[in-house]
Parts: structure tokens; C-alpha cells; sequence
């Protein structure tokens, strides 16, 4: 087969979970496939963003990027007079499927079958956390790209049944492939390269740790309320540690930390180097993972495999992710967050239990196993 791999929408360091996904399953088809040749879609601003190490795989350059002048003109065009003039470029790379992995057919209607993922539909059940444009967009092409998909990947089974509930989408063109986590992500003994981060980010100090970018739905204003019930109620004195790329929800978060008080017990590292992020994970004494909406969640994985227990909430597709494996609590709850993420901060035998149940959890996830469904998904989709 010749794939294309749809990468036209990608902008590095802006798509959370979604960026995680693409790296992962990219450089993991290249492992494990050397019977199939890959076209990957991409602005030749990010060309290396995802080294190639498989002769099978190239670039396909598509400057169709936001911003950029052919993205501007799309739009025009498309807003005057409906054709989309990134149809015919993507027809002419002669593909037997095509890979959309952002949830979206971009473009639709295409002469080539279509893979698409499909991560979640969050603006059906919150809409207020989204602009009006937003909103407008998603509604136009989230339903009509799962309803024209050949197949669809969901990345979840509630990512599956929110399809099948909310569109309509037949369960039988539906293939749930769960994400997988890095091999870099593991527990790490290297006490000079522990040192070297905490002296780096300051991390002096044992502290509870969220890796989530700052959008509405990761609900840290609900986590900011349950730490200031945690010093008041319980005296905890650790910290708080945030990392993430920057949205919507940022500035609200730096004034809560301020009506709050909690200046001296927050740290917001910001968006920090994948490299990175196995360390912080090691030296977190647990990760606290309030979000109200997941198609999966992969810090939940990454986390229990760096043997760092999980404290979370119990919506969407996170006990699906994490099984009997963490403390979960109610998202809306200040008062719940707070009092569960205090019992597993003070209890070292509850933590120990944890990390085991985590170690032995995340064997269920891969992206090597990710990959090889995939591909499968290719060959029904070209049937």
C-alpha cells in the first residue's frame, strides 16, 4: 500500500495530546512497517519535526500551514466560492488511504479512502469552553468527517461510544486503538540527572505534579481551590508543580494562584522539553490529574509507568485508562479532589500499592501494539 499521512494541520507545540499521538504513531509505523510506503503530508517548516529512519517513508511537502499565504487563500476561496483548492494537491499523491490523524477530514471528499482518528468531541458536551468560531467550525466538520471516514479510529471506547451516541457512526466501521507512552518514560535511577532537573526548575521541595496544557476543560482553577484546602485543613506544605503549553485558561489561572495565595506554593514551568518530562514524573511524590473531558489521557500512562502514583478524576475515558490503578475523585469537588489527593500524599503504603498497580497497568498499552492495529485498519480500509 502507499499511505499518505495527513500532517497538513500540524503546528509543533500547540496540539497537547493530539502532537503526542502523531510523533508517536509516525516514528512507530517506521519501527515496525517495512512492507508499505508512507507519503507524509506536511509543511516543509516542520519537515524535521519527526526524523525519518525508514527508506519507505518521505515527506510530502503541502504549505496549506496557519498561518500561510495558501492557508489564507484556502479560506478565501473556500468562503466565496466552496471548492477547497487543497483537494486536487492532495489527490495528486496517488495514496491508495489517507491517514487523517486530527479528528477531522482535511479536506474532504477525496477520490482516496480515509483513516481517520478521532480523539473527542468535548465541544458537544462543553460548548461554553469554546469561541463561537470554534464552535461553528467543529460542528461543521466533526460529524460530517466521522459520517465520510472509511474507517475511524477512536482512541478510546468512550471516544467510540460518544461517536456511535452522539453521530450516529456505525460500530462496525469503528476500531478502538488505545495510545500508547514513550520509552523514555520509565522509572530512572541516574541521581546526577535528578539533581541536574531539580536544581534546573528549582524542585527542592516534594511536590504533587499536573502535566496538562492550560485549557478550560484540564480544570485547575477546581485544583487551585482543593491546594488551598489542603494548607488550610490539613497543613500541607509541599508544592504544586504545572507544566503545560500556554491557552485560553492562563491568565485566570495566575489570578486564582494570587486571590488565592498560593505565590509561594504553585510553580508553573510552562511548556517544558519532552526530554524532560520522565524526570518530573520520577521526582513527583504523586500526579494529580483533575481534567473534566479526555479522549484518553496519556500523562495517566506516562505517570504510572515513571512509578509515579495517579490521583484523578473518574470521567470520560479515565478510569478506562487507568483502571484499579490510581485514587480517583470527583472532578467538581474541590473538597473531594483535596481530600483524596491528601490521602495519597501522607500514605507511603497506599503509594507503594499504586506504583505496583501502575507498573503492572501500563503493560497494556504501547504504541508498538498502536501501530500494528493501525496498519490493519489501513488494509480493511483499502478492502
Amino acid at each position: 500500500m502507499i499511505i499518505g499521512f495527513n500532517m497538513t494541520a500540524f503546528i509543533p507545540g500547540t496540539m497537547g495530546g493530539m502532537e503526542t499521538y502523531c510523533r508517536n504513531v509516525l516514528r512507530t509505523l517506521q519501527e515496525v512497517d517495512a512492507s508499505n510506503s508512507y507519503r507524509i503530508i506536511c509543511d516543509s517548516h516542520y519537515t524535521n519535526e519527526i526524523p525519518l529512519t525508514n527508506s519507505n517513508f518521505q515527506y510530502w511537502p503541502c504549505n496549506f500551514t496557519k498561518p500561510s499565504a495558501k492557508w489564507f487563500l484556502r479560506g478565501v476561496v473556500r468562503n466565496i466560492t466552496g471548492i477547497d483548492i487543497l483537494k486536487p494537491a492532495m489527490n495528486r499523491i496517488h495514496a491508495d488511504v489517507i491517514h487523517h490523524p486530527f479528528s477531522i477530514l482535511n479536506p474532504r471528499h477525496l477520490s482516496i479512502p480515509s483513516v481517520l482518528t478521532f480523539h473527542d468531541m468535548q465541544h458537544e458536551f462543553f460548548p461554553h469552553y469554546f469561541s463561537a468560531f470554534e464552535i461553528k467550525t467543529r460542528k461543521e466538520f466533526y460529524r460530517s468527517s466521522a459520517t465520510e471516514a472509511t474507517r475511524i479510529i477512536a482512541i478510546s471506547h468512550h471516544a467510540k461510544t460518544t461517536l456511535i451516541e452522539r453521530y450516529g457512526i456505525s460500530d462496525s466501521k469503528i476500531d478502538v486503538i488505545h495510545n500508547g507512552y514513550g520509552a523514555a518514560f520509565k522509572i530512572l535511577d541516574d541521581l546526577e540527572g535528578m539533581q541536574k532537573i531539580r536544581t534546573t526548575y528549582n524542585l527542592h521541595k516534594p511536590f504533587i505534579y499536573y502535566p496538562a496544557g492550560t485549557w478550560p476543560h484540564k480544570n485547575h482553577l477546581s485544583l487551585l481551590a482543593a491546594l488551598r484546602i489542603m494548607m488550610d485543613r490539613f497543613g500541607f506544605d509541599g508544592e504544586l508543580v504545572l507544566t503545560g503549553v500556554t491557552q485560553q485558561s492562563q491568565g485566570n489561572i495566575f489570578a486564582e494562584i494570587e486571590r488565592l495565595g498560593l505565590q509561594k506554593t504553585v510553580r508553573i514551568l510552562g511548556y517544558l522539553p519532552e526530554n524532560d518530562l520522565p524526570w518530573l514524573y520520577n521526582l513527583a511524590r504523586a500526579m494529580v490529574f483533575p481534567s473534566l473531558f479526555e479522549g484518553f489521557g496519556i500523562p495517566l500512562l506516562e505517570s504510572m509507568a515513571c512509578g509515579c502514583p495517579v490521583v484523578c478524576s473518574k470521567a470520560t475515558s479515565i478510569p478506562e485508562v487507568v483502571g484499579e490503578a490510581a485514587v480517583m475523585f470527583d472532578p467538581y469537588s474541590a473538597e473531594d479532589i483535596a481530600e483524596k489527593t491528601w490521602k495519597l500524599w501522607i500514605n507511603d503504603s497506599l503509594q507503594q500499592q499504586l506504583i505496583n498497580y501502575g507498573l503492572e497497568r501500563v503493560k497494556l498499552f504501547g504504541w508498538e501494539d498502536a501501530a500494528r492495529k493501525t496498519i490493519k485498519v489501513y488494509e480493511k480500509a483499502c478492502a
